[in-house]
């Protein structure tokens, strides 16, 4: 559970009977679910829904390194790993406290959308420092 110190964010994530697919264990599609889970807590603690800018995930990968079954709560990390110009990227980690360790890892690139035009926008700067001073509170320096 130390990876997970590293992130400002570490969302408790309850596995539910019905996350799991006909093999037993949580679907594929899911993980995607936790991490969205994950990404909308951190997005609550920058206030992003009461800016004048929507988040588009533009893509999102995961890494699945052991099953997950139920029942199991997992805690997902979720921090920035680069900020652009009108971008960021996440990396989340998903740690399970019934197996003791990484279970997966994931990845999203996030454009910000003008809300008017519905256009790319450049991260309002405000918001862009208050992303880089989240993540210092981890000791994570984006610069």
């Amino acid at each position: 559970m130390d990876q997970l110190a590293q992130f400002p964010i570490i969302y408790e994530q309850k596995v539910a009977w019905g996350d799991m697919d006909a093999f037993g264990h949580v679907n594929n599609v899911m993980y995607y679910r936790y991490i969205e889970s994950a990404r909308i807590a951190y997005f609550d603690l920058l206030n992003i829904f009461e800016q004048n800018v929507l988040t588009v995930v533009s893509s999102s990968q995961c890494k699945y390194l052991k099953p997950v079954f139920y029942p199991d709560t997992l805690h997902i990390g979720a921090r920035v790993e680069e900020v652009r110009n009108s971008a960021m990227r996440m990396h989340y980690i998903l740690y399970s406290t019934q197996q003791q360790t990484v279970v997966a890892e994931g990845e999203a690139v996030i454009v910000f959308v003008d809300k008017i035009q519905m256009k790319k926008t450049l991260i309002p700067e405000l918001l862009r420092q208050s992303i880089f001073d989240l993540e210092s509170s981890v000791q994570h320096n984006l610069m």
